[in-house]
């Protein structure tokens, strides 16, 4: 694979693994050299060639025969939240945002395990500790920063965001499992689209929507949506506001 003038950067297929998304299939993916160090230079590029950063790992999902992964993002400034979205800015009010360095703490540990217990409960993330904690969500190389929510001044949310020259990445949410009702997760894409816009940034990356899929699917609520068909990138296709 060539990206513009990053000529001698090597792309490697990963072997063959249980999809994260679909037990059922088999999944392969796309992974940036992860020794190149050239990597954080290049990091941009590759949010804007449909790949995602985990840990200090930037991939792309590249299986036979199943294209279902499709990269989006959400150009902030023509972003308009819907009805739904408005309501649940209201019924968050309460709730403060601030963003801070990509350094953890006990607090946002304790909210993490929490969140995987309820939400991950024996899919092989249930047991992560402080080290996996780094690893995946933090990494070695990444400009990150975490949004962190508080209502009343207890912690209930945590966006782990990537910042680009232009752009920035949702690389994941974790919320607390008791305040499911208040759509937190939905919470922190809209504070994240206002502290995009706030710094004069073109898109926030979402990884990859999936038709079908309950827990992905809630991406194509947020329009204008563009999405990668492996050219370039599109306007994702309308949907109900």
């Amino acid at each position: 694979m060539r990206m513009g003038d990053s000529d001698g950067l090597r792309v490697f297929h990963t072997g063959d693994h249980a999809c994260g998304y679909w037990p059922e299939r088999i999944a392969r993916d796309l992974v940036l050299d992860p020794r190149d160090p050239r990597l954080p230079a290049l990091y941009p590029r590759a949010l804007a060639w449909g790949f995602r950063r985990s840990g200090d790992l930037v991939y792309r999902p590249h299986c036979r025969g199943c294209h279902a992964c499709v990269a989006v993002r959400i150009p902030v400034h023509a972003f308009v939240p819907n009805r739904s979205q408005r309501r649940c800015l209201a019924r968050n009010g309460d709730v403060e945002a601030r963003v801070l360095p990509a350094e953890q703490t006990a607090e946002q540990l304790a909210l993490y395990q929490r969140y995987l217990g309820a939400r991950h409960a024996g899919g092989g993330m249930d047991d992560h500790g402080g080290i996996e904690f780094e690893q995946f969500l933090i990494g070695s190389w990444s400009e990150g920063r975490f949004l962190e929510l508080r209502m009343a001044g207890r912690l209930v949310g945590v966006a782990v965001t990537d910042i680009t020259g232009d752009a920035m990445s949702a690389v994941y949410t974790f919320y607390e499992p008791d305040e499911a009702s208040r759509g937190l997760g939905t919470l922190a894409i809209l504070r994240q689209i206002e502290w995009a816009r706030r710094d004069a940034r073109s898109h926030l990356y979402l990884g990859y929507w999936i038709s079908g899929h309950d827990k992905m699917d809630y991406k194509r609520r947020f329009s204008p949506l563009e999405a990668f068909d492996g050219h370039g990138w599109r306007p994702f296709p309308s949907v109900p506001r």
